[in-house]
């Protein structure tokens, strides 16, 4: 795909490589406005509803013509069988000229096509049409030979007739001629309009009121779409859809239910969930709670820093409107664990330099100190002055190094403490920690999580009755950093959010967001393990991180 912005609010032109899904659609209906498409699909509807209801009348028509008229030309058939010229006359020779009064007679009161007298052997012996004297007929189908009435459809010269039969009987009971009457079925046409003249004029009437419809609601849609036809509509929606899915930053749209209406490529790879989540609520799809929290909450929020278990994102929410009313949310996302990882390393620097400027400060007040008394002439004091901060610096360096053997993490710890004293805050290590050398890149994370950790503790114990951090470091099983410190604790509803929003209580932080927390648990989820804050018996907190994969070389 390639996208390019020329003039940004008047030319937009996309080309996608691939064809449009919407292309078939869109090449049917060019050229065809929407109030067309509208008046086709009516006409369409109505042509199809005309043929069933004529397929519907034709049957009806031919069903009700078979019973109706079945009956009728039964009882002409027995008319002409009781007559009384008919049972004197059926075998006579002449038959055909006397008793041709009798069947014309029939043909024009029931308004049949044919009346005849058959002999049982199915010879014409009388007929309505002369033509058809002494002709052969097929007797197969009816029951009159077997001395019972009957009606039912037969082919007379080739034209599919209804018929009705009824046999001249003697008083023993012998068939002794029949009487058949029948008549044409009439045509489909003579069916739909003898029987549908009424419904199809309701028909024309509801297709003109359906064109009416038509129209009016194919110029209410197009008011709503701007005057935009079908192909426009397709197209737009096509180019919508390769701008989200294209830009680098993740969008999530969420209604005012909590339902998830838009989902592009970046956002589904930045929270970890599939397209199938858009129309679920964002509490079902297995978001990270802050998420969810963030993304269900009512307010307008910018830039609010989030670390899940694997990311740490920078999300902006603003409330979406239509015709004036809130529709939802959209929410921008970006990924900013690179720049978070980045500022940790910055913060090491930092830690550094405020580590080697406190020491400068120390020495340059020491190296005045020997000064006044070399000047002096207190050569003993010098020696005893030196001494003590010699073995000062042993004690700490020694305190340290006995039980971290990893030399990068026991280097932070002196720096630390170095760094906490300036404060006024004691660090010490638990006298039962044991750490073994650690990987490069192992001690590199450790770092960063012992580091936020400690300076998160002497933060906010600085002004304490009795300023103290305690670290504890055991790798007996895994790798596991507990840092207490003497500060107010935190309270238990906030101890999720401060490491899912980088809360801090530094105020020359930016709009008061931190990152360190986050930073803590985004390296503990990384090694597959967790972070967790009590309450320190006697006041403050205690930071336990866990690292159960984490295992220190021989």
């Amino acid at each position: 795909m390639c996208v390019t912005d020329s003039n940004a609010k008047e030319d937009l032109v996309i080309k996608n490589t691939d064809h449009s899904r919407w292309a078939p659609v869109i090449r049917a209906l060019s050229g065809r406005s929407l109030a067309g498409q509208f008046l086709a699909f009516q006409l369409l509807v109505v042509a199809v509803v005309l043929l069933a209801v004529a397929g519907f009348s034709v049957a009806e028509s031919t069903r009700e013509f078979r019973d109706v008229r079945g009956q009728r030309l039964i009882a002409v058939a027995e008319n002409v069988a009781s007559t009384p010229v008919v049972r004197d006359r059926y075998d006579d020779p002449a038959a055909a000229q006397t008793l041709a009064p009798e069947v014309d007679r029939a043909v024009a009161l029931s308004g049949a096509g044919l009346a005849e007298i058959i002999d049982p052997a199915g010879v014409v012996r009388a007929s309505s049409d002369p033509s058809r004297v002494g002709r052969q007929t097929d007797l197969g189908l009816t029951r009159a030979d077997e001395g019972r009435a009957w009606f039912g459809d037969g082919d007379i010269d080739g034209v599919h007739n209804l018929i009705g039969q009824v046999p001249l009987l003697s008083s023993s009971g012998e068939v002794l001629a029949i009487a058949s009457v029948s008549e044409p079925y009439p045509s489909v046409w003579g069916l739909v309009s003898g029987a549908g003249e009424r419904l199809l004029f309701y028909l024309g009437i509801g297709a003109a009121l359906g064109m009416l419809a038509s129209w009016l609601l194919s110029r209410r849609i197009k008011r709503h779409t701007g005057g935009l036809e079908v192909a426009e509509i397709a197209g737009l929606a096509d180019h919508r859809e390769a701008l989200l899915h294209s830009i680098r930053e993740g969008v999530v749209a969420v209604n005012n239910e909590g339902g998830i209406t838009l989902l592009n490529d970046s956002a589904q790879e930045l929270l970890g969930v599939a397209g199938t989540a858009v129309g679920r609520r964002v509490d079902e799809v297995g978001l990270d709670p802050a998420v969810v929290e963030f993304l269900l909450s009512g307010e307008d929020r910018r830039d609010v820093v989030i670390a899940t278990r694997t990311r740490v994102l920078a999300l902006n929410r603003r409330a979406t409107t239509s015709a004036g009313r809130r529709i939802g949310t959209v929410t921008t996302m970006r990924d900013s664990t690179e720049l978070a990882a980045l500022q940790a390393q910055l913060s090491s620097h930092k830690s550094v330099t405020d580590t080697l400027r406190a020491q400068t400060h120390e020495f340059a007040n020491q190296l005045h100190t020997i000064s006044g008394l070399v000047q002096l002439g207190e050569y003993d004091a010098v020696r005893d002055l030196v001494g003590d901060l010699t073995r000062r610096r042993a004690e700490i360096s020694d305190a340290v190094t006995r039980r971290i053997s990893d030399p990068a993490v026991a280097a932070l710890l002196i720096a630390k403490t170095t760094l906490a004293a300036e404060s006024g805050v004691a660090l010490h290590i638990d006298p039962d920690s044991h750490l073994g050398a650690l990987d490069p890149a192992l001690a590199t994370d450790v770092i960063t999580l012992l580091g936020n950790l400690i300076d998160n503790a002497v933060d906010v114990s600085v002004g304490s009755g009795v300023a103290r951090v305690v670290v504890a470091i055991a790798d007996s099983t895994g790798l596991e950093v507990s840092v207490s410190d003497s500060g107010p604790g935190v309270p238990e509803h906030l101890r999720e959010a401060i490491f899912a929003r980088g809360v801090t209580s530094k105020s020359d932080v930016p709009g008061g967001r931190g990152i360190g927390l986050a930073l803590v648990r985004l390296v503990t989820a990384q090694h597959g393990g967790s972070v967790e804050v009590t309450d320190r018996p006697g006041g403050g907190a205690t930071f336990v991180a866990r690292l159960p994969g984490v295992l220190a070389r021989a």
